[in-house]
């Protein structure tokens, strides 16, 4: 009789390694290559999470301020990048940034008040779920912000962050790129899973039907804040858990912290999926 594709929690228990476990997944007629995968990516993940805490500590110790923005589409895997990110790094020395929308008091101020009031102290690593950046793309899109406020920003913002690059503030930006397909697909995932169902929003709503002007806005955007002290750093992000993989890779390899020579893995991101922004006819989003 042929043995059932699943596993078991005697099968589990039965296993001593990885190896072992293959073995009985192979005789079970699982699919070997997509398991294969899986435990790739946790011991891969596991490698770099080693590394991040080595630069986390260096980052403290040396009293460098780095702040990584995390920008894309609705659905992009932003979220679930900076889980990986900060999984197991030190919260006294780190922090998430996630602003919601501004206060009556907030759109009467500079446009830029609300993100330097959350700009990284020394020895601290902040992370940017979505950033300034809101008024290059979002903002014009949805109609949240005028053309005269969305023209002022665009000439600003190259002046403000390189007034942070002079001041010593590491920046490093990401662009997480996905389809219109995969983006479909993700928010038909939230939408019929309970415990994604709260990420689904009325701007998710409108990422399919607004496709075409979010493009326009984004190549805009790139065309205009790419520069040399702070480039645009684009991630093929279709697959998930490549995109996380990579995006660590390409952080830890910006700095030379100690014990980076020590390290159990490649440092150096994929090039086919980690890029700096360049102008290209071909695109997937």
């Amino acid at each position: 009789m042929k043995e059932t594709s699943r596993l078991t929690i005697e099968d589990f228990e039965n296993a001593t390694s990885n190896a072992a476990l293959l073995e009985i997944i192979k005789q079970k007629n699982i699919d070997i290559e997509k398991v294969k995968k899986r435990l790739f990516y946790n011991e891969e993940l596991r490698k770099l999470q080693i590394e991040l805490v080595k630069l986390q500590q260096w980052i403290s110790k040396n009293k460098k301020r780095v702040a990584i923005i995390f920008e894309g589409r609705d659905a992009a895997g932003k979220g679930g990048n900076i889980r990986r990110f900060a999984e197991h790094l030190n919260p006294r020395s780190m922090r998430l940034v996630a602003l919601d929308k501004p206060t009556e008091v907030e759109r009467g101020q500079w446009y830029f008040r609300r993100y330097i009031r959350k700009l990284p102290n020394p020895g601290e690593i902040v992370f940017f779920d979505r950033s300034w950046y809101n008024r290059a793309v979002v903002e014009p899109v949805m109609g949240f912000c005028t053309e005269s406020q969305y023209q002022k920003f665009m000439v600003q913002v190259p002046e403000f962050e390189h007034m942070l690059y002079e001041d010593g503030v590491t920046i490093i930006k990401f662009w997480f790129s996905i389809s219109k397909d995969e983006q479909l697909a993700r928010f038909e995932s939230r939408l019929k899973t309970p415990l994604k169902r709260w990420k689904f929003s009325p701007v998710d709503q409108k990422g399919q039907e607004l496709w075409d002007e979010y493009t326009y806005f984004k190549e805009q955007m790139f065309s205009k804040t790419h520069t040399s002290y702070s480039p645009w750093i684009t991630v093929k992000a279709n697959d998930k858990k490549t995109a996380r993989l990579e995006c660590i890779r390409y952080v830890l390899s910006q700095f030379e912290y100690d014990g980076k020579d020590e390290a159990l893995t490649t440092l150096f991101p994929d090039p086919n999926i980690i890029t700096r922004y360049f102008r290209s006819s071909k695109q997937i989003d």
